[in-house]
């Protein structure tokens, strides 16, 4: 990473924060490394991001995510959902999906960090395809589109990107910069919390303006929470494109997903092709529902799993087997988890401070209709990812 290649990618965004100012607030949220896959790895993703677009729009596997969701998950939209993230870890023989996302961070700012690769000569530069990718025009493309579906005859003229406590949250210098995106497309964007939403004469507003669209980054996906009643009745009552959305998170993120994705069994009686089943079978770990009754089983397995909330994210409240307490594990077991076959990540190693350190890694797909859209990583110490490791954070990812 170049830090006046970072800093002159700010810029064409419109921030006004440098590298020098972001990489001081948030010391470990770039590595200055890149991560590099090869074709294989990277067409086996794209593989699975695909086949898991087809079997979601299985009528009978729908049926099955709303059948245990918030009524909410049952309210139609013709948004698909601005961005999935599709988080592998790059296991020997082939790439494993350890969860989906609805609402992932850090697309807009791994886009911006890879213009802000420094290669060591003009082949490598070429090889890797450096400056030749216009990730934001994509993102921006998506946003339109996600409009379009929902409104075909209106034009998309004021954007809220909304979350709790916004300006609190690590990637609020994120928010800021898909405020300027939409900004430098002519459109009106404000950056504010849930509870700063109101209805009036049948629109949603902030500060009495219409708002059109939510880019949603709020963490209750069901959107049941009391502080976002007014985002909820936006939705419901279909006042504002609101993306990504309850259904979405139903149909994709709900760990729960995973028990079906994983078992080909169940996709071909869903109605799944055999080779979707078994393609998905191969790159989604085995996950089931952890079930008190079956507590002895469990607690001998232990090692074997990674137990994890059916509507948690950010790893928080997931625990890795070999890690788990007997308190913890009876603790989880009054709880909704499912565990999820281990998967040891794979690793990244890197130089800090003069020493050479292993840094495990995942991989995130950003994804729209059933398409990649970005490849980055994330290089961390500890049990689940984070942005507290010298040395780690977001990386590109290369495919060779």
């Amino acid at each position: 990473m170049d830090d006046s290649l970072l800093s002159a990618a700010l810029a064409s965004e419109g921030a006004s924060f440098g590298a020098e100012e972001l990489v001081a607030s948030h010391p470990n949220l770039f590595s200055r490394v890149a991560v590099f896959v090869s074709d294989s790895t990277r067409e086996a993703m794209a593989g699975v991001v695909s086949a898991v677009e087809r079997v979601v729009a299985l009528p009978a596997y729908r049926e099955l995510a709303f059948a245990g969701a918030h009524p909410h998950a049952r309210i139609a939209s013709r948004a698909r959902g601005a961005f999935l993230g599709y988080d592998f870890h790059l296991a020997e023989g082939a790439p494993q999906l350890i969860e989906i996302n609805t609402n992932p961070g850090g697309g807009l700012l791994n886009a911006l960090l890879r213009g802000a690769q420094r290669a060591c000569c003009e082949p490598v530069a070429d090889a890797l395809g450096l400056g030749n990718d216009d990730v934001a025009a994509r993102f921006l493309s998506m946003f339109r589109a996600e409009f379009a579906r929902v409104r075909p005859d209106a034009l998309l003229q004021r954007v809220a990107i909304v979350d709790d406590d916004p300006k609190a949250q690590y990637l609020y210098p994120e928010f800021v910069l898909f405020q300027r995106m939409f900004e430098a497309a002519g459109l009106h964007a404000v950056v504010c919390d849930a509870r700063e939403l109101e209805v009036s004469d049948g629109a949603l507003r902030w500060q009495g303006q219409p708002i059109d669209l939510v880019y949603n980054r709020v963490t209750d996906f069901e959107l049941s929470q009391l502080e976002h009643a007014v985002l909820a009745r936006a939705y419901v009552e279909d006042l504002a494109v609101v993306t990504p959305h309850p259904q979405a998170y139903a149909l994709y993120a709900d760990k729960r997903r995973l028990i079906t994705l994983s078992d080909a069994t169940a996709l071909r009686e869903l109605g799944a092709s055999s080779e979707d089943a078994e393609l998905l079978a191969r790159h989604v770990p085995r996950t089931v529902q952890v079930d008190k009754e079956q507590r002895e089983r469990f607690w001998a397995e232990r090692k074997q799993w990674f137990f994890k909330p059916e509507q948690g994210y950010g790893g928080k409240a997931a625990y890795r087997g070999d890690k788990l307490t007997k308190g913890t594990f009876e603790r989880l077991l009054t709880e909704r988890y499912v565990a999820q076959r281990v998967v040891p990540p794979s690793a990244r190693v890197l130089e800090v401070d003069g020493h050479e350190r292993a840094l495990k890694l995942d991989v995130r797909n950003f994804a729209y209709e059933g398409s990649v859209q970005l490849v980055c990583a994330r290089l961390y110490e500890g049990q689940t990812t984070n942005f507290r490791t010298a040395g780690g954070g977001f990386a590109p990812v290369y495919a060779v």
